[in-house]
Parts: C-alpha cells; structure tokens; sequence
C-alpha cells in the first residue's frame, strides 16, 4: 500500500517528473565523476567468459540490427564523451571509450535502482510497471556496453601490437 494515494492523472505526472528527476540527476553526476574510477576492469564491467567477448550477446539478441538505433544519451543531455567512430583515431581515444562504456554501464545500472522507490507512491501495480521500465529502458543501454567494450578492447590490442611490431624492425 502507498504511503500517499494519488488519481491516476496525478500518478502519471508525479511518476513522469520523478523518472525525469532520476534520469537527469544520476546522468549528471556519473558524467561529473573522474574518468580514473573507470580506468581499471572491475567485477561490474568484467566481461565474463559465458560472455565470449560480446558474441553471446550477439547471437541472443541480433545486436548489429538494433543497437545503433538506440540514442546517444551524452548528445540527447549535451554532456559527456562524442562517441564518434573512426579507425584512424589514436589509441587514447579507444582507451576513453572503453572508459566510458564502463561510465554509461555504471549510470545505467544506477539508473535501475530508484525504481524501487516508485512503490511509495503508486499502488503495486504500478510500482512493478515501473521496474519493468527501468529494466526495459536500461538493460538494453547495459548490453549494448557489454558487446562493444570488448571489440573496441579488440581494437586497441590489435594497435599495440602492430606498434610492437613495428618498433622491432
């Protein structure tokens, strides 16, 4: 049961404003927090072995057909790290955007939690429509992290090693 009964209008609105509030406020302080808490491949970025570098997620979702579909949420908030893609980019660029993918998977994994919240003020059905939403706006954004990381890692593993190679001749 809520601990404040609202209308149906009045829950439309409060929940709307609410996730706005969420959305924004947690946007703006991961995107505020210092790129070296993401330097390192921590337990919550790890990319697991069941994973296979981003190919389960691939085959279980036909990611290449949807994945570019989604919004630039640093473009959408005017903040954050242009993800614009070029293989002529330097390798600190790969290594910023494995840094940032980690940001966003981390934003979006915050992003989920406030959800919980929701059932203060809506009844409980309504409060499982909004961790329904949560799931359904940020998981996709998770995985999308998940498939990436590793092939840009890919990338940048490649160009250190012609950089080795070309160092020895």
């Amino acid at each position: 049961m809520p601990i404040i009964e609202l209308s149906l209008g009045w829950l439309l609105i409060v929940n709307i404003a609410a996730w706005m509030f969420f959305h924004l406020f947690i946007s703006y302080v991961t995107v505020n927090l210092p790129v070296s808490l993401f330097k390192k491949d921590r337990w919550l970025y790890h990319i697991k072995k069941w994973e296979k570098n981003g190919l389960f997620w691939e085959k279980l979702f036909a990611m290449k057909r949807w994945k570019e579909k989604i919004p630039d949420g640093t473009k959408l908030l005017g903040m954050g790290f242009n993800k614009s893609f070029s293989f002529t980019k330097e390798d600190d660029y790969f290594e910023r955007y494995i840094q940032e993918s980690r940001r966003a998977e981390f934003t979006h994994w915050l992003s989920i939690l406030p959800a919980f919240l929701f059932f203060l003020w809506n009844p409980l059905w309504a409060g499982w429509i909004m961790i329904l939403y949560a799931l359904i706006i940020n998981i996709p954004i998770i995985i999308v992290q998940r498939y990436n990381r590793p092939r840009f890692q890919r990338i940048l593993n490649r160009k250190a090693q012609k950089t080795i190679m070309s160092k020895k001749s």
